[in-house]
């Protein structure tokens, strides 16, 4: 099977408060994504180098799909998740559990996004 996620996308209410809040705590740019002439739905993409390890996935605006709550967790992947656990307020989140370690796995931050989202924060340092 390889690795079991192919993709993933985090359903967001506003945009561009939830597009503000993940560039500042990745330190990344988002870009579009998607058929623009589609008035229901806007996606925006979280940068995606195909030939390494990872999924890549978009933040999705869906008319009348409900946000937050769901049960689906992503981590993103971090040089160390301190340093963007460090952004998650300024950027409008709430750190909902500061780092830990998972032992020989690494590192773990959990936070709240702009959504009501829950995200995870992973680094081996």
């Amino acid at each position: 099977m390889g690795n079991p996620v192919g993709w993933f996308e985090i359903y967001v209410s506003d945009m561009d408060r939830a597009q503000a809040f993940y560039e500042k705590v990745l330190d990344v740019q988002l870009e579009a994504l998607g058929d623009p002439n589609d008035p229901g739905i806007k996606m925006l993409a979280f940068p995606s180098d195909f030939e390494q390890y990872g999924a890549p996935g978009a933040l999705v605006h869906y008319e009348g799909f409900p946000v937050g709550g769901n049960s689906v967790l992503v981590y993103f992947s971090c040089d160390d998740c301190a340093v963007e656990e460090s952004r998650v307020a300024a950027a409008g989140g709430k750190v909902e559990k500061p780092k830990f370690a998972i032992g020989e796995y690494g590192f773990v931050s959990l936070a709240i996004d702009t959504e009501g989202n829950m995200l995870g924060l992973h680094s081996q340092k």
